[in-house]
């Protein structure tokens, strides 16, 4: 992995105003050599160029660690990422929250099988990848997130089985998705949506906090 690479991490996650340890950042490093190899088979991302890889895949993920950080207060949680893919952002999640217990649910059995190999590489034992329909999922999460997903409805109509009572869903998102945040049920409520920089790359992204409305 090129010293480059490190160098641009280490200034991004200045830029996000995050403390990671070597080892944290190493991981990170490591992930994304990963990504690189298992890609050339398994056709995990269409980003291939490692630089891009970071901006878009590391630093992108990134941008969700302290919007999530404040929300858990640093106490442990079970976290579901939907729709993981490669693991984005659930792998970065759990790398730099090793207090949370992250499940990454995908429907392609080679990208759980993936996550599952980061896991064991990386010797991440918060860290699984479930090959699985979100919608079969029951097992409570207390946070239920997802990165370039689905829409809003379709992403908290499938998910709603797996998320705990007092839960909420976090969703990555580019532009503002107010048609989207207009279409949801109408016992689910956005609490919040924050705008999120990604260290240099020129592009909107917000994060979309949502809770299933008590009756």
């Amino acid at each position: 992995m090129s010293v480059n690479l490190e160098a641009g991490l280490r200034s991004g996650v200045a830029a996000l105003g995050l403390s990671l340890s070597d080892e944290q950042i190493q991981h990170l490093l490591d992930y994304l050599a990963l990504i690189q190899k298992w890609t050339k088979v398994y056709n995990l991302t269409a980003v291939r160029d490692p630089a891009e890889m970071l901006t878009h895949h590391l630093l992108d993920s990134l941008t969700a660690i302290a919007p999530l950080r404040r929300h858990t207060q640093g106490q442990p949680a079970r976290v579901l990422d939907v729709g993981s893919g490669g693991g984005l952002p659930g792998v970065v999640l759990a790398i730099c929250m090793p207090e949370l217990s992250v499940s990454c649910v995908d429907t392609v059995a080679k990208k759980a099988a993936f996550v599952q190999q980061v896991a064991v590489s990386l010797k991440l034992p918060n860290l699984r990848g479930l090959h699985a329909r979100v919608e079969s999922l029951a097992d409570p999460y207390q946070v239920i997130c997802s990165r370039a997903f689905a829409s809003l409805p379709d992403f908290v109509t499938w998910s709603r089985s797996a998320l705990a009572e007092g839960g909420v869903w976090m969703a990555m998102k580019g532009k503002h998705p107010q048609s989207e945040i207009d279409a949801l049920p109408a016992d689910v409520q956005v609490f919040h949506v924050e705008p999120l920089a990604v260290p240099g790359l020129d592009v909107e992204r917000c994060m979309v906090w949502m809770k299933a409305k008590t009756v």
